[in-house]
């Protein structure tokens, strides 16, 4: 427990740090986390049947990544972003020369791998420039949103739990729980309305809301995954939490739901 308290007090000064340290180290620290993800979920699904090209998907991962932060940073045009689906076409032409004997299944998990573990990033890293420039404070927001909404949930859960959430995937998790997280992300997001505004009180209610939801079903997702591959944990980076993978996974759903629901306002 003191080692696990540790590191999450580590971890989120880092990333506190990470999101206030400017647009460059946001975006191309986000671009590393992804690519870790990447490569951890590989990790995760490499078995006697099932053997992606781990290099080659997280080589292009990052790339793919690198280019849709180097284009939120003006560095690069639109039409030059176009180019990052090439990598695509590189990974269909190595599994010629791989001698598996699944290509195919390697070659859709290699895939999902960019889409389940790193595509979320593209739009958690949009976060900061969804107003056109780079402002901390809305994806800084968003993951102190997580935060209250996981907190809330372990107490709450803790305390009150009875009624089981989803027990086939994820025993522990309670109704009463989901909805202390829930009201506790609300609070948050209300307070976040005051200090950091950038939204209306509304927008960060809805926020919180969102985060809550779908933190909580992605957060069960990567729970079916693991449960489905037989493992504990995505990976052993980061003691007493697991890998970045079960660090990030409510993210992994709900950021690509708040980018959008953002933009759409």
């Amino acid at each position: 427990m003191k080692t696990r308290a540790i590191t999450g007090f580590f971890f989120i000064a880092v990333l506190i740090g990470t999101v206030l340290s400017g647009p460059y180290v946001f975006v191309f620290s986000f671009v590393a986390v992804g690519g870790l993800c990447i490569a951890e979920f590989y990790s995760m699904v490499k078995n006697r049947d099932t053997n992606p090209a781990s290099l080659l998907g997280t080589v292009t991962g990052i790339l793919m990544l690198g280019a849709v932060g180097l284009f939120y940073l003006d560095l690069i045009s639109q039409q030059t972003l176009l180019y990052v689906a090439l990598p695509t076409f590189i990974v269909y032409i190595c599994a010629l020369f791989r001698r598996t004997e699944r290509p195919i299944q390697d070659v859709a998990y290699l895939l999902f791998g960019h889409i389940y573990a790193g595509m979320p990033f593209v739009f958690f890293i949009g976060l900061g420039f969804v107003n056109g420039v780079y402002s901390p404070f809305v994806p800084l927001g968003f993951l102190i949103l997580l935060w209250t909404n996981d907190t809330g949930a372990y107490l709450a859960g803790r305390s009150l739990g009875k009624r089981k959430l989803f027990e086939r995937i994820s025993p522990n998790k309670t109704w009463e729980g989901f909805v202390g997280g829930l009201l506790l992300a609300v609070a948050a997001a209300l307070i976040l309305n005051y200090y950091f505004g950038t939204l209306s009180r509304t927008g960060w209610v809805a926020v919180a809301l969102i985060t809550s939801c779908f933190g909580t079903l992605g957060d069960l997702v990567e729970s079916m995954f693991k449960r489905n591959l037989g493992v504990k944990d995505s990976g052993k980076t980061l003691p007493g939490h697991g890998g970045f993978l079960d660090r990030f996974d409510g993210l992994l759903m709900a950021a690509p739901l708040v980018y959008l629901f953002l933009k759409a306002l």
